[in-house]
């Protein structure tokens, strides 16, 4: 068992980790973030390098995770045109399917994730861009 102390928000906090697995098997998927890697024990996984996602800037035409969960379904692909509030992708959180968007009218630049994938918070699901002759 280790002790920590952690700071935060100006407070301080002391915790005790123990090590329940040695040997944890790092999981093979498409990265969610950028610079981090993932590893599981049993059901649980670990992020690795959690300052990794402090470092990416999100654009305003990039739509992220509003909570952690699983992605169910993807409805659009990269290169479709789709007019604001269509379902881009179903994402699962604490047993509740949330249709997750387009924010405006526009391309579908980039889709970052797959069906089955588990995503954080905050992690990018999909890009858009500006249709031809149209301002997002």
């Amino acid at each position: 068992m280790s002790k920590y102390r952690i700071r935060m928000n100006g407070k301080v906090y002391e915790m005790e980790i123990e090590l329940v697995d040695e040997n944890p098997q790092t999981i093979s998927r498409p990265q969610i973030i950028p610079g981090t890697s993932y590893k599981t024990t049993d059901s649980v996984v670990q992020v690795i390098n959690p300052s990794a996602e402090l470092q990416i800037h999100f654009d305003d035409n990039t739509v992220k995770s509003p909570m952690p969960g699983s992605i169910i379904r993807v409805m659009a692909k990269a290169g479709e045109i789709v007019p604001k509030d269509t379902p881009i992708l179903v994402l699962e959180a604490m047993k509740m399917e949330n249709e997750i968007c387009a924010p405006r009218d526009g391309r579908i630049k980039e889709v970052f994730v797959v069906e089955g994938q588990t995503v954080p918070g905050t992690a990018p699901l999909f890009e858009m861009e500006a249709e031809e002759g149209k301002l997002v």
